[in-house]
């Protein structure tokens, strides 16, 4: 009887994690990783060591905080990580607007903005509709 329920939790957390590729903002955090991580390539080749952490290190905690936010405890768990991945979204713009400015780093890909511009109003419409959502019960 334990193993059935046990085989039960595992196969329901293993659809939930499937639920996660279908995603949106999932699949564009992931997305914006792969884009972030080829810009910071570009950044290493040019021994461009300081800026390529600073902005891989807030790009992939937008990234793990949305992924986080999947499989958070509560509502109020669930807003708190969108609300990290937003303060982490908006270092991730000051850092690529200081690399696009400098004549001393090779101009962002202006995909990079846009997406990332997507990104943020994505999560700032699901932390509205889920505060709203969570004081409306």
């Amino acid at each position: 009887m334990k193993s059935e329920l046990n085989s039960e939790r595992c196969e329901k957390e293993f659809e939930k994690m499937e639920n996660k590729k279908d995603n949106i903002i999932v699949k564009k955090t992931f997305d914006f990783a792969l884009e972030i991580i080829d810009y910071s390539e570009k950044l290493g080749s040019l021994k461009k060591f300081e800026m390529t952490s600073q902005l891989f290190r807030s790009e992939t905690s937008i990234r793990t905080n949305t992924w986080e936010a999947q499989n958070a405890e509560s509502t109020a768990d669930f807003i708190y990580k969108f609300k990290i991945a937003a303060k982490q979204a908006d270092e991730t713009n000051c850092w690529i607007e200081l690399c696009r400015a400098s004549q001393h780093y090779p101009d962002p890909p202006k995909s990079m903005f846009s997406e990332l511009k997507s990104i943020i109003l994505i999560i700032s419409k699901i932390i509205g509709t889920s505060k709203r959502n969570r004081f409306s019960n």
